[in-house]
C-alpha cells in the first residue's frame, strides 16, 4: 500500500511542476507577443507614418494595422499597400510584414519574394526603412 501513496504522491508532483511549466511559457509567449507588436507599432507604424507624410499627394500608403483573421496570432503582423494615387483597387499591391518566433521580421507579397527587414531584438527601422523608399520608388514608377 506504500508503494502506491509514493507513486500517487510522485504523480501529483509531476502535475504540478508541468502546470507551472505551462504557466511560464504562456507568460514567455505573452512577453514574445508584447515585444513583437510594440516593434512592429515603433518601427513599423512609425516609418509608414513618416513615409506617407513626405509623399502624400504622389504616393498613398495605405496601413492596417489589425489584419482581421491574426487578431489573437502569437506571431502578429501587419499589412500595408503602397499605390499610385488614383490607381484603380485591383492594381494596388498589398504588402505584409510578419514577425517570426525567432524574432526576425520579414516583409512579403504576392510574387515577391520575402525580404528580411531586421530584429524585433535591434529596435533598428533602417532596414525596414530601405525596403519603403524602394517600394514608393517603385509604386511611383508604376512597376
Amino acid at each position: 500500500m506504500s508503494k502506491f501513496k509514493e507513486a500517487l504522491e510522485r504523480g501529483k508532483q509531476a502535475h504540478r511542476q508541468q502546470e507551472k511549466r505551462n504557466d511560464k511559457a504562456d507568460t514567455q509567449t505573452a512577453d514574445f507577443g508584447a515585444q513583437a507588436k510594440a516593434w512592429l507599432d515603433d518601427i513599423v507604424v512609425a516609418s509608414l507614418e513618416a513615409a506617407r507624410a513626405e509623399v502624400a499627394g504622389e504616393v498613398t500608403i495605405y496601413i492596417d494595422t489589425t489584419p482581421r483573421r491574426e487578431v489573437k496570432a502569437v506571431t502578429p503582423s501587419l499589412r500595408f499597400q503602397i499605390y499610385r494615387e488614383g490607381l484603380e483597387k485591383k492594381a494596388r499591391k498589398t504588402f505584409t510584414v510578419r514577425v517570426q518566433l525567432s524574432g526576425e521580421a520579414s516583409v512579403s507579397s504576392p510574387g515577391m519574394v520575402a525580404e528580411d527587414v531586421g530584429n524585433i531584438g535591434e529596435r533598428s527601422a533602417e532596414r525596414f526603412r530601405n525596403l519603403v523608399v524602394r517600394l514608393i520608388e517603385d509604386a511611383a514608377k508604376g512597376a
